[in-house]
């Protein structure tokens, strides 16, 4: 195992989910377009960040992490992307409101565009193709010339993620993100559902009290008027993610300019692996998703490895485990952490875990399931004496109609109206809110 770091030293190490190009020559030249373009975010957002999630650690701040599975190229428009951003920020309203906190938004958007996969090889009717691997890798309609793994998109990927960068700080620093005004942020399709009503009280509730707040302020409370939003994706595709690591100008350390926060996926977490290597060299904040076979040992093992000085904000653990096992899974890695007196953010992320398939075969997740499995997650903290802080949801702002259940009652036979997603299912917009209303009791509990 290497003791010194450099941006280059993840090529020694076993490197998984990585495409197979038929043209290294023609990857050696994007690869070099890569390196000289400019970054996507600055060190200055990615400390910012950093410091907001050592709070979110310390108790006084809540994550909200949310977004597509696997963004699509043809989703980078204008109202594709609001309409994201307008959930989580009706989201953020109602866990502010609910739990009295500062909430940290995280997007999982502009840079979300690599998959993992279990094979690296799909069969239709005697052919076999490579597997769509997301849009920064490959196509996803079945035949040679979509499936083959082309250079070129890494520099559509980047160019995509920087369009939706700029959109999305113009819409945060804007009027869009005026809590003074959430009414820019509803959704055209959102019908009068219970959930609707409620967060409309809710938002009057709201609006009265920042009157009354500003009549007695001695200026314009100024904080109200924007909100910080970050962006991350899970760093998957290695030589990407090394043509956007470099020194900060300022000097403060080699930072991934790709995305404000970067995840380690189950799949590529080996402590000895080739992610794990290039991401232990950054100054970004780090997720560590741990599925429900994660050895409790070997993720003590790995926070020592990515955050060896014991920083806080560094290190946050995503554990993704579902609802049939999270019970039992959880307490022995929640204590075998606290044990190891390693300084982590724990988050919930209640999709993976309970992704199921219907008669037909389509990918589906019960909202039960995924209630459940946050509400026992909060429920075993507590008893660990260890703190929730922050979920990881895969949402949309579409009207689809992916995940079964939720306040609307969606069934098998409603699956088809709507099905829109290329990767896994999403929590539509009435099923997004009951989460945040949920999370907003869960956090008022304690």
């Amino acid at each position: 195992m290497h003791t010194s770091w450099t941006a280059e030293s993840w090529k020694s190490c076993a490197a998984s989910q990585q495409p197979e190009y038929d043209d290294f020559a023609e990857l050696q030249e994007v690869l070099a377009v890569l390196r000289r373009l400019p970054p996507l975010v600055s060190s200055w957002e990615i400390d910012r960040l950093r410091a907001d999630m050592t709070s979110a650690q310390a108790g006084e701040a809540w994550v909200l992490q949310g977004g597509d599975c696997a963004e699509s190229f043809d989703d980078c428009q204008a109202e594709s992307i609001a309409s994201k951003i307008k959930v989580l920020l009706q989201m953020s309203l109602v866990l502010i409101y609910g739990s009295q906190q500062k909430i940290v938004r995280i997007g999982r958007i502009a840079g979300q565009y690599a998959k993992p996969r279990s094979s690296s090889t799909e069969s239709r009717d005697g052919q076999t193709l490579p597997s769509y691997r997301g849009d920064l890798i490959n196509h996803s309609p079945f035949s040679h010339s979509h499936r083959r793994n082309d250079p070129q998109l890494l520099l559509r990927g980047y160019e995509r993620a920087a369009v939706t960068l700029n959109f999305i700080r113009a819409l945060s620093e804007g009027g869009f993100a005026d809590l003074h005004h959430p009414e820019n942020w509803d959704l055209t399709f959102v019908a009068e559902s219970s959930e609707c009503e409620r967060y409309k009280r809710m938002v009057q509730s709201l609006g009265d009290a920042l009157r009354f707040i500003e009549s007695i302020a001695p200026g314009p409370l100024t904080e109200l008027r924007r909100v910080d939003f970050f962006t991350s994706h899970e760093a998957l595709h290695l030589h990407y993610e090394q043509a956007l690591t470099r020194l900060s100008v300022r000097g403060t350390g080699w930072y991934n300019f790709g995305t404000h926060f970067p995840w380690i996926g189950e799949r590529t977490r080996a402590i000895s692996g080739a992610h794990v290597e290039l991401l232990r060299g950054v100054r970004n904040p780090l997720g560590i998703k741990v599925g429900p076979t994660a050895i409790a040992q070997e993720i003590v093992d790995l926070t020592r490895r990515l955050n060896p000085e014991n920083e806080p904000g560094r290190i946050t653990l995503i554990h993704r485990i579902g609802n049939q096992r999270v019970a039992d899974t959880l307490p022995k890695l929640v204590d075998e952490i606290a044990r190891s007196n390693a300084r982590v953010l724990w988050i919930c992320d209640p999709m993976h875990g309970n992704t199921v398939s219907t008669e037909s075969g389509q990918k589906t997740r019960r909202f039960d399931d995924v209630l459940a499995e946050l509400r026992t997650s909060f429920a075993v903290h507590r008893q660990c004496g260890t703190r929730l802080g922050g979920v990881h949801l895969e949402l949309t702002g579409e009207n689809v109609t992916e995940c079964l259940g939720g306040a609307g009652g969606l069934t098998e036979a409603d699956l088809h109206t709507a099905y829109n997603t290329s990767c896994d299912p999403r929590l539509n917009y009435e099923q997004a809110m009951e989460i945040a209303f949920s999370i907003a009791d869960e956090i008022q509990q304690r």
